[in-house]
């Protein structure tokens, strides 16, 4: 039955090009308000030191360079939408992409990595062999296409959303309704139902909603009977994120708009016909458009390269497991987060940390403190402060750097504090672990200090 609908299941390349069209145009808006907010230079010029994910230390920072290469991803973007050069434009725009987001690892959010995922699978997708300008010039339109392509993209949607529910499964979000009930409570100015949020049952009722809709919303939209009525719980779900954590960004109208891959065929053809019509009025209006805003009636079936099927059955082999890896290691989760990212952990945490660090001389004894605020942004020292790779890098860095300065003998010792979902601050790290001699790795992080208290759930 798989291999019947792997190698003869036939879908209208309609939902794919519309996905296109959309994800382009998302990723337009969202490099633009990057841009203008002025988050290129905070974010990646203005920091003498960025934070590595462990492994691309080879990643470096290009200064000024860095708006030409998110002017080259909006060109990319731009080619994305309209389908021209569509391949090029895509491999363009995921590498460019993915390298900013690998430049410094502070600035990791999910729909980061969610965006370079997407990307990635769409370098193998023919996503612009039907209403696009590639195809225009071809004169040729693709009729069917596998659909296990446009089902690929549906089923990591449901990934996303559904591990994102598994995770909520925990004693700290049901049972104490937090981090919730810290951030819910300090939303009193918001008109109308900001009163509302200072009750504890309306606390309860966000963090089971939250883990409910997560959870059972991919089935939903899997449904047709049921899909209408789920994409209308999306739309207020994520509107209702957007009040009341707006600097959430981009990530409410990706999901938004990207649940519309879930629509029957029917619904995508109807919005490129509105299209079509439109952009043939517009093109006799202004007679800008030389070539025809029909392809020809050469109609041919899409077969994918021999390597694409595996290659996304890799893709998704990981997907699954990726965010388990979190079972291989002692301790608890959320206040170690070894195998937290790439996990779909969304909102889940609320931590705050104060971390100073000593420089001593090993042989002379002698000792002094360092102002992170010579080293690192607020930005960085919050992330920093609470993250035990951060820390970790960090040390090794002040280490290096006191060293070229002419200190010798280098030990590197931190005072760290952090809380975690509303609990008391407690020691994080170790304060009798030289850093400078621990060794970054996938290995269990034994410096870092176990929380005096248990989470329960996954």
């Amino acid at each position: 039955m798989l291999k019947s609908y792997l190698i003869k299941s036939k879908v209208h390349p309609a939902p794919l090009a519309v996905f296109r069209i959309i994800f382009g145009l998302l990723m337009l808006v969202a490099l633009l308000r990057f841009w203008l907010n002025g988050w290129i230079y905070s974010l990646y010029i203005e920091p003498d030191f960025h934070f590595k994910y462990f492994g691309f230390s080879w990643v470096t920072d290009i200064g000024n360079y860095t708006y030409l290469l998110y002017s080259s991803c909006i060109i990319a973007v731009i080619g994305i939408i309209l389908g021209y050069h569509y391949r090029l434009s895509i491999i363009l725009f995921f590498l460019l992409i993915t390298y900013s987001e690998l430049i410094d690892k502070t600035t990791y959010l999910n729909h980061y990595y969610f965006t370079s995922c997407i990307a990635f699978l769409l370098c193998f997708l023919p996503a612009a062999h039907h209403f696009s300008i590639d195809a225009l010039q071809k004169q040729k339109s693709i009729d069917a296409i596998p659909s296990w392509m446009v089902d690929g993209i549906k089923f990591f949607l449901c990934i996303v959303y559904f591990y994102a529910g598994l995770a909520k499964i925990n004693s700290d979000w049901l049972i104490e309704a937090q981090p919730l009930t810290l951030w819910l409570t300090s939303k009193y100015d918001i008109p109308l139902i900001g009163e509302l949020l200072k009750y504890r049952w309306v606390h309860y009722t966000a963090s089971w909603s939250g883990m409910l809709y997560d959870v059972f919303i991919p089935f939903f939209l899997l449904y047709p009977k049921t899909r209408n009525i789920a994409f209308i719980l999306v739309i207020l779900f994520h509107i209702m994120t957007k009040i009341f954590f707006p600097t959430i960004g981009m990530f409410p109208y990706i999901m938004i708009f990207g649940a519309t891959i879930f629509f029957d065929v029917q619904w995508h053809k109807n919005i490129l016909d509105s299209l079509r019509k439109f952009g043939a009025r517009l093109n006799k209006k202004l007679n800008f458009l030389k070539v025809r805003l029909t392809t020809s009636e050469a109609v041919v079936l899409f077969e994918p390269k021999r390597y694409i099927l595996p290659l996304f059955l890799g893709f998704f082999i990981i997907q699954i497991l990726l965010p388990f890896r979190y079972l291989t290691y002692p301790g608890e989760l959320f206040w170690n987060e070894e195998g937290y990212r790439f996990s779909w952990r969304v909102m889940l945490m609320e931590k705050k940390g104060y971390t100073t660090f000593k420089i001593k001389d090993s042989i002379s004894q002698k000792t002094f403190y360092v102002d992170n605020t010579d080293f690192l942004t607020p930005f960085q020292e919050r992330q920093m402060s609470f993250q035990p790779d951060f820390i970790l890098e960090y040390a090794h860095y002040l280490g290096n750097h006191f060293e070229e300065q002419g200190h010798q003998n280098i030990q590197v010792f931190t005072e760290s504090f952090v809380a975690l979902n509303g609990r008391p601050s407690q020691r994080f790290i170790d304060p009798n672990t030289d850093l400078n001699q621990e060794i970054e790795s996938f290995k269990h992080k034994t410096w870092v200090l176990p929380l005096k208290d248990e989470i329960h759930g996954f």
